[in-house]
């Protein structure tokens, strides 16, 4: 049976280098690698995982391809069982932001290679604490399935300038640049913005989070005048 990957997953495939030797991190089935590897677009993976159920499912994956001699599975937290000289691009797709921090810290190799995330929250702390790791986001890619959007990262070695409130919720505009969904994405970050604004107007207190909130919504709405 051909390997199909979701929108999600095939946006994060398609901005691996080709030809790199590549770690997925938390990789559950091993859906990611094994559809690179499939396609040539890389020579070997090696796959980590927490637990043993998401890496026995990554085996019978890698088994029913016929790819055991191009994968190195491996039982450890996060990175802390792959040598920095093994691999040249790291993918951590579907984990929350700040455990994809915690993560990229436990490994300082990481600042020197590509890597590509995909955080299902804290997208904000994600993009405000990457400067402390040496590590920027390059690019932003977004993707669709059904009624929400991903967002996917390119991570690269340097300094990330300071960023606006609104920057740190959806990114900057340049690293946007091209992207069909860009403006959907702004909508529904406004929109979330706006209930949230709301909520704390009903509540007693709390200025500094309105304030906060009314400064990223007023950056999101120039982003979107910008367009």
């Amino acid at each position: 049976m051909a390997l199909k990957l979701t929108p999600r997953l095939q946006a994060v495939a398609g901005r691996v280098p080709a030809g790199a030797r590549l770690v997925d991190v938390g990789t559950d089935h091993a859906y990611l690698p094994a559809w690179l590897l499939l396609e040539g677009r890389v020579p070997f993976a090696v796959c980590t995982d927490l637990r043993k159920g998401p890496l026995d499912r990554a085996q019978e994956t890698v088994t029913r391809h016929g790819l055991a001699d191009q994968v190195s599975l491996r039982l450890c937290d996060g990175l802390t069982g792959v040598d920095s000289g093994e691999v040249d691009c790291v993918t951590i797709a579907g984990m929350g932001g700040e455990t994809i921090l915690r993560i990229l810290a436990q490994a300082p190799w990481t600042a020197e290679k590509v890597c590509i995330v995909q955080p299902m929250s804290s997208l904000e702390d994600l993009r405000t604490g990457l400067a402390p790791l040496g590590l920027r986001v390059g690019r932003e890619t977004l993707a669709r399935e059904g009624e929400t959007l991903y967002v996917i990262l390119d991570l690269c070695p340097g300094a990330e300038g300071p960023l606006t409130r609104a920057e740190a919720l959806v990114g900057r505009a340049s690293n946007h640049a091209g992207d069909a969904l860009w403006p959907d994405y702004l909508d529904q970050e406004i929109l979330r913005v706006r209930r949230a604004l709301a909520g704390l107007a009903r509540a007693a207190g709390d200025q500094a989070g309105r304030s906060g909130l009314a400064q990223a919504l007023a950056g999101l709405e120039q982003m979107k005048k910008e367009l």
